[in-house]
């Protein structure tokens, strides 16, 4: 088991649900991503998606775009992301990290050596987002090899046929997209989504967690009814990006969160 097995499991035999908040490595600034990091843990964090700086980030709405293009202006690359992680553990040896980003930054080096590089560095999962699960084969292999998670994405309009592969093939957590479309946008329907999270962790292998248009306490307990943990990515993101101390800004942010999901019946 790897971390992310470890902490979903503790997770379960507590009654608790999963909070994962979603940051840019490299904004809102280089120096800030480790304390932030830590801070998100200090809050309530359960995993941390650590995005990967991208030029054209296709799933991403304007938040995430603009904190990718600041992340790169400032020369937050590959390497700048596993030294992320690397020092962040050098004071945390069990929060699961997992990059989340897309498929041209893995295909530069290759997926072996990236999936080497990522764990000596601690990562434990990567999320490619244009990764389709068809062509996939090749990166669950060599991330397999190193003991690194593939997460696969499902959406309300992944086909049934599909869905029976992502939950035959999923790895640490598969990751449900509430709503299609872009992340940010403001258009939550928790009714529909728990509905379709019901049908999917019936059918999943690994914990089910929901992202997209979770952005405060009260979306955050609406999406955690059928989910084992939830993805809060482009309101961190926006209270971070003008804050004077950003740690302490992501702790203020994410605690809300926390105690929400707490308080939701085990």
């Amino acid at each position: 088991m790897n971390r992310i097995d470890t902490r979903f499991a503790d997770l379960k035999a507590q009654g608790r649900k999963a909070l994962i908040p979603f940051i840019t490595a490299g904004d809102p600034s280089l120096e800030a991503t480790v304390p932030v990091m830590h801070a998100l843990v200090e809050a309530g964090a359960d995993v941390i998606e650590l995005g990967v700086p991208f030029s054209d980030p296709m799933a991403d709405g304007p938040t995430i775009q603009r904190s990718s293009e600041r992340a790169l202006a400032r020369g937050a690359g590959r390497s700048f992301v596993f030294d992320c992680v690397h020092r962040f553990r050098e004071r945390d040896a069990d929060t699961p990290v997992v990059l989340m980003g897309y498929l041209n930054p893995v295909e530069i080096p290759g997926a072996e050596r990236f999936a080497a590089e990522a764990v000596a560095a601690g990562v434990d999962g990567v999320l490619l987002v244009d990764l389709p699960p068809e062509e996939s084969a090749e990166f669950r292999v060599a991330f397999s090899t190193h003991g690194l998670s593939l997460i696969l994405l499902a959406s309300p309009t992944t086909t049934d046929a599909r869905m029976q592969v992502l939950c035959e093939q999923a790895q640490g957590y598969l990751y449900y997209v509430s709503f299609a479309g872009v992340t940010g946008a403001d258009r939550l329907d928790a009714g529909a989504a728990n509905a379709r999270l019901h049908e999917i962790r019936s059918r999943s292998r690994v914990p089910v967690v929901a992202g997209f248009g979770i952005k405060d306490a009260s979306s955050a307990a609406a999406m955690a009814g059928e989910a084992e943990g939830v993805v809060v990515g482009s309101a961190l993101v926006a209270a971070l990006a003008e804050a004077v101390d950003p740690a302490a800004q992501a702790r203020d942010f994410l605690e809300p969160l926390r105690a929400a999901l707490d308080a939701l019946p085990a």
